[in-house]
């Protein structure tokens, strides 16, 4: 369901707030964008679990405000760059909202062939568009080296087959983290996330 006049207004008034709050709240406003890392990670975290909770309960209430507080995080960032000149939330949205319309050409430009799209398809058209737009640009570049270590192991593993040089990994390896390499790369195959096929396993032991 596309956002109306009430989520609008609803947003407007939460970036009072946290302007309001930044002006006020002593603690607010000695905030920086590296202080509030370590709570952006630990509210993406939350909502992480918040919805692997949600799979098995069918409860996807806790989630919503999760999500609030993820939306607290983007906005208070928002706000200090806005008082800083770098930018501000319309600057976020207006980027974003670009961005989709960039890499999903067959819903705001389709071609002839679109229509035919699975999402397998889908997927593709988005990497092609988005490996265009990062044309020239080194291998790892973008890529955090903070995430965590199976998903980033998936990434990388991903960026190279995209660019068509092998990944050398030996499941017979001595070195424990060749053979959790090629693991990853065994659920890459398979069409399988490694970072949540683990989370979902570890999770069933608790």
């Amino acid at each position: 369901m596309p956002a109306g006049p009430d989520a609008d207004s609803a947003v407007a008034e939460f970036v009072s707030v946290m302007r309001r709050l930044r002006a006020e709240c002593p603690w607010k406003q000695e905030q920086t964008h590296r202080s509030l890392v370590r709570y952006l990670l630990e509210e993406t975290y939350e909502t992480v679990d918040a919805i692997d909770a949600a799979e098995v309960s069918g409860d996807w209430s806790h989630l919503a405000e999760e999500l609030g507080d993820v939306l607290l995080q983007v906005v208070f960032h928002a706000v200090i760059a806005e008082e800083r000149g770098d930018f501000d939330l319309a600057d976020v949205a207006e980027g974003i909202t670009a961005k989709m319309r960039r890499r999903n050409p067959h819903v705001f430009a389709p071609g002839p062939d679109d229509e035919a799209l699975d999402a397998d398809g889908v997927n593709e058209l988005w990497q092609q568009v988005k490996a265009t737009e990062k044309a020239g640009v080194a291998l790892g570049d973008g890529l955090p080296s903070a995430l965590p270590a199976l998903l980033y192991a998936d990434k990388v593993l991903e960026r190279l087959a995209r660019a068509g040089e092998p990944a050398d990994v030996d499941p017979a390896a001595g070195d424990i983290g060749e053979r959790l390499l090629a693991l990853v790369a065994e659920a890459r195959a398979a069409g399988v996330d490694p970072e949540q096929a683990l989370r979902d396993v570890v999770r069933k032991r608790l």
